[in-house]
């Protein structure tokens, strides 16, 4: 079993309206050394997979096809052996 921990933030180009208001945010609280914010989503997958390599291809092809939109989102993701 494995644990993937997929990362999909916004393309460097792409504009970050919820990054923007949560600076915004962040400076109505007094934090006034913010200078940027970017938005993105965390998300955990477990795989009923033994082979690792397997795994990667599969937490690939995942975030590929629905976890991320790759037009304006890149992905990266973590794997470990998990408990079962």
């Amino acid at each position: 079993m494995f644990l993937a921990r997929c990362y999909i933030t916004l393309k460097p180009t792409v504009n970050d309206p919820q990054g923007l208001t949560i600076r915004g945010a962040l400076h109505n609280l007094g934090f006034q050394t913010v200078t940027s914010v970017r938005a993105g989503k965390y998300i955990e997958v477990r795989l009923q997979e033994n082979d690792e390599a397997r795994a990667r291809e599969q937490v690939t092809e995942m975030c590929r096809k629905l976890l991320a939109n790759t037009v304006i989102e890149n992905f990266r993701f973590e794997l470990e052996r998990a408990a079962e």
